[in-house]
This record gives structure tokens, C-alpha cells and sequence, in this order.
């Protein structure tokens, strides 16, 4: 019978790297076994919600046109409000990817003269334009919406005094960005969040506060509308959507807020009521109902990555050792060539494209060149083994995805391998 170390010498893993990762590999089992328990948690949360929402077989089927009683539907959005605990949720393939979602959820539940604030910081990149920080045609700020923002503070902890001094008669929705984007700042716990919530909420309990969860969703036990958040938001194509949901977007929260939401996906008068699911529902279904093993080979790539690369010497976070509230890794590398040879080597790890050599490039909605590697069956989407970065200082490379974990751990050592190649890393220094 041949041997995991010589098919992964086929796929161009030496021994030395194989050997080195299996180390380490050992060195986390007990890690693993602790992730496994959650995933078999939220796996169970997921069958209940289904069940508890009586999903039957017709509600595979899909509808055309305007989508009138729409079962299948109405039956998703009913199990995503059951598992996020909320009054309703927004489920579909028309909300086209994560930060369409953020921006459908700001735009219909802010209006002209009330102020958004940001009190983690600065927001994901692609967030700045829908914002207005950066101009943009159909901004935030083009109708007359404010934005404030208040930074954390060097240990990554919430600047409470100027949160409260930010907050003001016109704030009316605070967005709390649960990952870290393109930031190298930790990501922030449900239990953290909670805290911030009910800081917000002690000084105006009328304040929507919105949590962006994307890469967040069945890391832990619970989400962030457990701990007192209006609205969560999400994209299908990273965790909830278990690598089957080729499309779309949730938002799930209170009911206006939801309403609101809908009646500017569609058109007012119409809201949830329109909008054909296009048979894609066994996906989005089946997607959902394998999201928390899929999340949890994630999960253990990431760890395996942090891992790897603090023993090699690099800044990782989170480190090796740290909680985890996300699925992403980044790691810095200090120049331009340790995040393209990272991509390069995830992209050669992929089942599909894994031939092409990806290049930085200008991508909409950034301010610098972005190198992104993922040879995925669904495009873009960062559930699938994928990395990505801007090619700026501090050059650090973010890590998220894989399927399963198997790939995981073979995409990290391709990338180790990678590393090695280019004359990037010496194992003999660790040795």
C-alpha cells in the first residue's frame, strides 16, 4: 500500500516538509478534538433548526418568475432565524456576495442625517467605498449619512471613553466588523462583543448595532445575536454556505430591521414576497446543513498555518496558542515575495486551476495591488482553501478555507514547500 508521504512526494511535498508538518500535527491533537466537539454541537443546532422549521422535500424545489409562495424560501429563511435565534432572516442568491449584504443592511436601516459609527476601527477595504470614506458613486455619504469611527486601542481592546464621547442624538447604527480584514489585529470574540453591545446599548438601547460575521459563523457555540446584536451579516460562499452555495447572502436580526432590508433588495411593497430561488435551494440547504464540519477543517488549517510559520520564525495571528473566533490566519512576512510565494503555493495545492500562477493585480474596491490565490469549485469563495493579500507594508498574507481537512493541510505545506523552493526559508534552521 503506498504511503500518504509518497503520494505527497507526487504532488511535490518533500519528506522534510511532509515530516514537519506531521510533527506539529501531533502536537495538536487535543486542540483538534476540542474543535470536533463544537462542530458536532453546531451540527446538531443546524439538524434542530431544520427540523424544528418541518423542512420537507418540496422545500428543495425551486420557483421562477416572481417567486411567489415561495416554500423552500421561506422555510431557509425561517431556519437561519431559528439557528441565529432571531425574529427573522434574509436568505437569498440575489444578495450577490458578503459586502453587498453589509451594504444592503446599512443602506435600507440608515437615512439622511443619521450617523453610522465604527468602534473597532477602520472597516474592511471594500466597505471604505460603500461608506463614502473613499468616494464612490450611491454612497453612504452621497445620501447624507455621517460615519464615525473610533479606533482601538493598541492592545486591541475597545477605547470605551471615546466610543461614548463618539456617540451622539444622531448615531443610529453601529457596525461591529467581528474579523480582521486586512487589518493585523485580533478578531473579536462573541463573548467580546456582547461587552461592546452592552456598552452601546446602556447609553442608547434605540442604537442598531449590526455585527459583520463573515468567517465568523459556527467558530464557537454561539453568535453574536445570543449577545445582544440587532443584525448579523454574512456571505454564502464563506462559512455558512459549506462550499455547496454557489451565491448569496443572509442577514438575520429583528424583524423590522430585516423588513427593511428586503423592501430595498426588492422594491417597497414588495419585500420578501418576490424573489425566485432558481433551484438552487438544494444547495443552499445541504450547503448550511454541512457548514460546521466544513468551518471546522477551516479551522484546523488555520491553526496548522499559525503554527507552522510562528516555528518558522514569522508573525502570526493569531499565534499558535490563541481562542479562535474566525477562520483566518494571516501571517506577515515583511516583503512582497513571502505573500506571492504563499498564494502561488495555495493555488498549486487546489484541485482546480492549480496549473495557474496567480499575479497581484488592481481589484476593485482596493487602494493597492491584491494577490489572490483559489482554485475553488465555486469562484471566490473563501470557504474553499484560498489566500489572499495586498501587496503593501506590512506584507502580510491572510489564510482562510478548505473544505476539508486533508486539503487544508496539504495546501499549508505546499505553501511551506513553496517557501523552500524560492530559497524564502531554511528548514535546517529549525532542525
Amino acid at each position: 500500500m503506498n504511503s500518504n508521504l509518497e503520494i505527497l512526494e507526487e504532488l511535490g511535498i518533500s519528506k522534510e516538509v511532509a515530516e514537519f508538518g506531521n510533527k506539529i500535527i501531533l502536537e495538536l491533537e487535543e486542540r483538534f478534538k476540542a474543535i470536533d466537539e463544537t462542530a458536532e454541537y453546531n451540527q446538531l443546532k443546524v439538524i434542530k433548526a431544520m427540523q424544528e422549521a418541518k423542512v420537507s422535500e418540496a422545500c428543495l424545489l425551486g420557483t421562477t418568475g416572481y417567486g411567489y409562495n415561495d416554500i423552500g424560501r421561506e422555510k431557509l429563511e425561517e431556519v437561519y432565524a431559528n439557528i441565529f435565534h432571531t425574529e427573522d432572516a434574509l436568505v437569498r442568491p440575489q444578495i450577490t456576495c458578503g459586502t453587498h449584504a453589509l451594504a444592503l443592511a446599512l443602506m435600507s436601516n440608515l437615512r439622511p442625517g443619521d450617523e453610522l459609527l465604527s468602534p473597532v476601527g477602520k472597516p474592511y477595504d471594500t466597505l471604505e467605498e460603500v461608506i463614502g470614506i473613499r468616494p464612490s458613486k450611491g454612497s453612504l455619504k452621497e445620501y447624507g449619512i455621517s460615519y464615525s469611527q473610533v479606533d482601538l486601542l493598541s492592545d486591541g481592546s475597545f477605547d470605551y471613553d471615546n466610543i461614548k464621547k463618539a456617540i451622539n442624538e444622531k448615531t443610529k447604527l453601529v457596525t461591529i466588523q467581528r474579523s480582521k480584514g486586512y487589518q493585523t489585529r485580533k478578531t473579536l470574540s462573541v463573548t467580546q462583543i456582547g461587552e461592546l453591545i452592552s456598552f452601546v446599548k446602556n447609553i442608547n438601547p434605540d442604537i442598531i448595532c449590526m455585527v459583520d460575521n463573515c468567517y465568523g459563523e459556527f467558530v464557537e457555540r454561539i453568535e453574536p445575536t445570543d449577545v445582544g446584536a440587532d443584525m448579523v451579516v454574512g456571505s454564502l460562499i464563506k462559512n455558512p454556505g459549506g462550499g455547496l452555495a454557489p451565491i448569496g447572502g443572509y442577514i438575520a436580526g429583528k424583524k423590522e430591521c430585516v423588513e427593511n432590508a428586503a423592501f430595498r433588495l426588492t422594491s417597497p411593497g414588495l419585500g420578501k414576497e418576490v424573489g425566485a430561488s432558481l433551484g438552487i435551494l438544494p444547495q443552499f440547504y445541504q450547503g448550511l446543513f454541512l457548514a460546521p464540519t466544513v468551518t471546522a477543517s477551516a479551522l484546523k488549517g488555520a491553526i496548522l498555518a499559525a503554527n507552522l510559520y510562528e516555528r518558522m520564525g514569522f508573525d502570526v495571528l493569531p499565534n499558535g496558542t490563541e481562542s479562535r473566533h474566525d477562520i483566518i490566519q494571516s501571517i506577515t512576512f515583511g516583503k512582497p515575495e513571502g505573500v506571492i510565494a504563499f498564494c502561488q503555493g495555495i493555488q498549486a495545492a487546489a484541485p482546480v486551476d492549480s496549473y495557474v500562477t496567480p499575479e497581484p493585480w488592481d481589484m476593485p474596491g482596493y487602494d493597492a495591488k491584491v494577490i489572490m490565490a483559489a482554485g475553488a469549485f465555486v469562484s471566490g469563495s473563501s470557504i474553499e482553501l484560498s489566500a489572499d493579500g495586498p501587496i503593501k507594508p506590512p506584507y502580510a498574507v491572510f489564510f482562510q478555507g478548505g473544505l476539508t481537512w486533508p486539503h487544508a493541510k496539504f495546501g499549508i505545506l505546499k505553501t511551506v514547500q513553496n517557501m523552500v523552493d524560492r530559497g524564502l526559508f531554511d528548514l535546517k534552521s529549525i532542525q
